[in-house]
């Protein structure tokens, strides 16, 4: 059973979506506040969490950011209806999704039920099998072990969210060829999700500014505008 943290200052939506999480077969941890949510996230964390970006004591924003200094656990933004810029703001801090209020719960569950297959997908198989999808991948400098959801280039590691290493996996498996946003959309979300341009485009933004903390010079990923991306080898 999948523990899932809902952080929103709406008592309303806390009770709800809860209600409806649990209904699905999830165990639900449920903060009124960032603050509280990140001392029980200290203590111990969930398997996935639902943000609201407007709260007391502690946003969203500054909960995902103290996150990601020490997890890469999947994580789903709730942003008002016509916020594009937490929108983007968010992806590139590292959210994994986002979803617009006000929503439908049965596409938040879609969305959470997604994410974690891609989670699980990135595990990889826990007997340890080496299948082309999970047996370790290199490309030049670039090192990828979907077992261990380890990444590193010129042999330095580099963390990423579910999200970006699937985009990268899916690019660097094919060094030279175009993916195209569309291609990349079908690699990290399910079919019945619909994602736009920006959200791929957000996250291929944070996933270059992470390999170029490892290597400023880092230049593998070319953008083909009105195309998609490709991976060069190095």
């Amino acid at each position: 059973m999948s523990k899932i943290a809902l952080v929103d200052d709406d008592r309303n939506i806390l009770t709800s979506v809860s209600m409806t999480l649990e209904a699905e077969g999830f165990e639900v941890e449920t903060y009124n506040d960032g603050q509280a949510a990140l001392d029980a996230f200290n203590k111990k964390l969930p398997d996935m969490a639902v943000l609201d970006i407007k709260m007391p004591r502690m946003d969203g924003m500054d909960l995902l950011q103290r996150l990601r200094q020490k997890t890469q656990m999947p994580v789903i933004f709730l942003t008002s209806k016509d916020d594009e810029i937490d929108e983007v703001l968010g992806l590139r801090m590292g959210a994994d999704d986002y979803v617009k209020k006000p929503f439908s719960q049965r596409l938040l569950v879609e969305r959470i039920r997604a994410l974690l297959r891609r989670q699980e997908a990135v595990a990889g198989d826990a007997a340890g099998t080496t299948t082309g999808e999970t047996k370790v991948m290199e490309r030049g400098h670039l090192r990828m072990d979907p077992l261990r959801h380890a990444v590193s280039w010129k042999g330095v590691d580099v963390s990423l969210t579910v999200t970006e290493f699937l985009l990268l996996q899916a690019l660097a498996q094919r060094p030279g060829f175009v993916k195209s946003r569309d291609q990349l959309m079908d690699v990290a979300y399910d079919d019945q999700v619909y994602v736009d341009d920006r959200t791929i485009d957000s996250h291929i933004k944070r996933l270059r500014k992470k390999m170029r903390s490892a290597d400023p010079d880092f230049a593998a990923i070319e953008t083909l505008y009105g195309i998609g991306y490709r991976y060069n080898e190095e």
